[in-house]
């Protein structure tokens, strides 16, 4: 394990919206230390989808994407007896919300060819409308833990 910080709760809101999950995502998307770029990245987004989503309030779609991409289950290696078992597992909250970030930001990074705020407003409508290759990503993690349910007698 890494040394456990306290960013947790030394976490500010960030400064438009007033939201701590928003400041989460903000420091996820930062590259080497640069947060007002990121922000910058986060905040055009933001316009994007506002001019996209009109019914709705842009940080409101934001909340709404990134809860279509957490997983509520995920399979999980466990060794019995020589043979390793794909084990489904509940997913506790905190990792929930950093494997939705993850995989949003993973799925903004993966598409080439347009600036990052574009693809970033394109990923978070897409995950608002439960599309797009993060939600992909969830709904394969349940549908392996599905699959394997089999094993689920292995976790404890």
């Amino acid at each position: 394990m890494g040394k456990i910080t306290a960013s947790r709760e030394k976490l500010a809101p960030d400064p438009r919206y007033g939201s701590i999950l928003v400041s989460k995502f903000i420091n996820c998307l930062m590259y080497d230390g640069k947060k007002s770029v990121a922000q910058n990245v986060f905040y055009d987004a933001m316009d994007i989808v506002a001019k996209k989503v009109t019914e709705v309030e842009p940080i409101e779609v934001f909340n709404r994407a990134l809860e279509n991409c957490k997983p509520s289950v995920e399979v999980r290696s466990k060794r019995v007896g020589g043979a390793a078992y794909q084990v489904p597992m509940q997913v506790n909250r905190n990792r929930q919300q950093s494997l939705g970030i993850r995989w949003m930001l993973q799925a903004v990074r993966e598409k080439k060819g347009r600036a990052t705020h574009e693809k970033l407003a394109e990923e978070i409508v897409a995950a608002y409308k439960r599309e797009g290759a993060a939600v992909t990503k969830r709904d394969n993690v349940h549908r392996m833990a599905d699959a394997n349910k089999a094993f689920a007698h292995f976790a404890w």
